[in-house]
């Protein structure tokens, strides 16, 4: 590889990297299922990865990103046509505007969660972590916690709202501050 492609490989992965859990929570929410996103969230990386040389370096690569992944929902519902409950395109169309309009908002509530968690003890973050894991069971890590089930589920309980209270009070303060 030349140090050109090279330079063009990483400063691709660093923007896509930056921007990857916002384009899929935006793809999540155009298309029904989690394993849906998970296809067309493929089917976005490589187009962008194939279009990159396309992008203006100083543009905003999350919004360019939203563009494709948009595209290729659409593409994705072409597909799947056939499907009695995939929805209509200008229903997709009118989603995807409503996620582009509400990305900054859900910014705010990422951020905002990824300073709350840092304050949760490391221990107690990493069952709550494995808690939302697609692969565990709430058995599993509740006795591997020394909890009952139920026990589990009310720190779970306890945890969240901790974590909201926490993520409330981070918004109220950056809308008081100047």
């Amino acid at each position: 590889m030349s140090p050109e492609e090279t330079e063009r490989h990483e400063q691709f992965l660093r923007s896509f990297t930056a921007s990857e859990l916002a384009i899929r929570a935006y793809v999540r929410r155009l298309v029904p299922t989690r394993a849906d996103a998970d296809d067309v969230m493929q089917e976005v990386s490589v187009v962008l990865w194939k279009k990159f040389g396309d992008f203006r370096g100083g543009g905003d690569f999350r919004a360019w990103a939203f563009g494709v992944a948009r595209y290729e929902a659409l593409a994705w519902r072409r597909d799947k046509a056939r499907d009695r409950l995939v929805l209509d395109e200008a229903v997709i169309a009118k989603l995807a505007d409503e996620a582009e309009d509400d990305e900054p908002r859900h910014q705010r509530h990422r951020d905002a969660l990824e300073q709350c968690m840092q304050k949760v003890d490391p221990d107690q973050r990493a069952l709550l972590i494995q808690a939302y894991h697609p692969d565990r069971r709430i058995q599993d890590i509740a006795a591997s916690s020394g909890r009952t089930v139920p026990g589990f589920y009310q720190w779970l309980h306890r945890v969240r709202r901790m974590l909201l209270d926490c993520i409330r009070r981070s918004h109220s303060q950056q809308t008081t501050s100047p």
